[in-house]
């Protein structure tokens, strides 16, 4: 979405809330039970839209660092109607995602959950949560993805086939197309086709509608997007059926592992909690994944050094398997260099800037109250930025990661039990990625190279437009 369309959106947002707020009661925000506790210092804004404007049209590292030094480490604010108490310390993240996550529920705008699905495990939190969890985790597992290696290479492969010759490519948006591959792949296995090939023009318009205006006006991406979810269902269920007729329960992938679970008393999940958790599989797993492998692409273009250890690195690899030979898992998980670049570029771009956590009840913490349905926001992005655990946090170092980070510091996945389960498929498909990538090309960023977008996650401007040439083969 592009800065244009956000403020037009926010404007007209801000026209129709203005009204229905002037026609309802006022609501009373303040806490039920009696406290001593009281609210974080801050402002909440505007009326419903709050500082909406302020966090969407700037850099979010200076609405976040201004409001910390104004104000400290805890915060208020209203952020999308949502009234919220931001944190910025370790501390704070580890007290809202692990030591008291019960008292924490996940939440999404209602906007999103329509899209995906209620039935998706990252809106629960309890035995349903867990459950889904085990599934997720068992289809994502170190074995399972080291069976996985040849099938993401050939889609890698098959990704950069049209790179080359100097013509000007979307990094993002090829990232993006590999990401979801390799995204089916892990749910499906090897999908038939037709199915995949509807699976994915229905996903597209779906993900154009994530970020859109919640309007179910005909023609808006939203109410397009909202036609599409229903389509995207019916795929999945035609692929459910299928896999049951054909008795084709004994694969490791995602599905397989929905299909196969049953509970204690011998119940299984239905086919809308099935489809529900695929797509919001799908959604977790693509934006930001190619988010960051863009990143990458930026990242060593700007550090001709550091890139050139790459290429020595990942050459060395090349050369030791003939240059024709596949990747094996055992080479992916002896990538030092690269490795480091990874988590580096995960910190500095800190693709989620902040989780949305809701509290179930009034929460109080170093004396100030969350009062319950506020938003409790860790700042992700503050933390990774902190000269205190990460000096001189504006320089890209990967050799600050030559000693792990100090606990509850680097969170590029979360924390807890709703940290991202697939946080080791979005780093091996990177691996892969950059492999090829520096084994085969070179290339040189078109246009602005330091201009930053968000919509909503942090890009480089206009998707990073770069030339690749194909290096020739040895």
């Amino acid at each position: 979405m592009t800065m244009d369309e956000i403020f037009a959106y926010i404007i007209i947002f801000l026209v129709l809330t203005l009204f229905s707020f002037m026609l309802l009661p006022k609501r009373n925000r303040k806490p039920q039970k009696q406290t001593s506790a009281k609210l974080p210092p801050g402002s909440m804004g505007w009326p419903y839209i709050g500082q909406t404007l302020q966090l969407y049209s700037q850099d979010p590292n200076v609405f976040f660092s201004t409001k910390k030094k104004r104000y400290g480490e805890i915060f208020k604010t209203n952020i999308l109607g949502c009234p919220c108490v931001m944190l910025a310390s370790p501390e704070a993240a580890r007290f809202v995602l692990v030591t008291q996550a019960h008292l924490f529920k996940p939440t999404y705008p209602k906007s999103k959950e329509l899209l995906i699905g209620p039935c998706a495990l990252f809106f629960h939190q309890g035995e349903y949560h867990m459950r889904l969890r085990k599934l997720v985790q068992r289809s994502l597992s170190l074995d399972a993805l080291r069976n996985l290696v040849p099938d993401i290479e050939a889609l890698a492969i098959s990704a950069m086939k049209s790179w080359g010759d100097g013509r000007v490519i979307n990094t993002f948006k090829e990232m993006k197309r590999f990401s979801f591959e390799v995204g089916t792949l892990a749910v499906f296995g090897n999908l038939e086709p037709r199915l995949r090939e509807e699976l994915k023009k229905n996903y597209w318009i779906v993900d154009t509608g994530y970020n859109s205006f919640p309007t179910r006006i005909p023609g808006t991406q939203y109410k397009n997007a909202l036609s599409a979810r229903k389509r995207l269902g019916m795929i999945l269920r035609e692929i459910i059926c299928e896999r049951k007729e054909k008795k084709l329960l004994e694969r490791s992938d995602l599905l397989s592992c929905l299909l196969n679970w049953k509970g204690e008393e011998g119940e299984v999940l239905t086919d809308d909690q099935i489809a529900d958790n695929i797509i919001g599989v799908l959604f977790a797993a693509q934006d930001t994944t190619a988010s960051v492998m863009t990143w990458m692409v930026k990242y060593l273009h700007d550090e001709p050094k550091l890139l050139e250890s790459v290429k020595v690195e990942q050459k060395a690899i090349h050369k030791s398997n003939e240059g024709n030979l596949p990747l094996s898992w055992s080479q992916t998980r002896n990538m030092p260099i690269t490795y480091k670049v990874v988590l580096e570029s995960l910190r500095m771009a800190s693709i989620i800037s902040f989780p949305f956590r809701e509290a179930v009840a009034d929460v109080e913490y170093k004396g100030f109250l969350i009062p319950k349905g506020w938003k409790a926001m860790p700042l992700f992005r503050n933390i990774h930025h902190n000269p205190e655990f990460f000096p001189d946090p504006q320089k890209f170092n990967p050799s600050r990661f030559e000693v792990a980070p100090k606990p509850n510091t680097f969170m590029p996945f979360g924390s807890g039990v709703h940290a991202c389960p697939g946080n080791e498929l979005a780093k091996l498909e990177t691996l892969i990625m950059i492999h090829h990538l520096v084994t085969n090309f070179r290339w040189e960023v078109v246009g602005s190279q330091c201009g930053i977008q968000y919509g909503p996650f942090p890009l480089p401007l206009n998707g990073l437009p770069a030339r690749y040439w194909r290096e020739p083969t040895s």
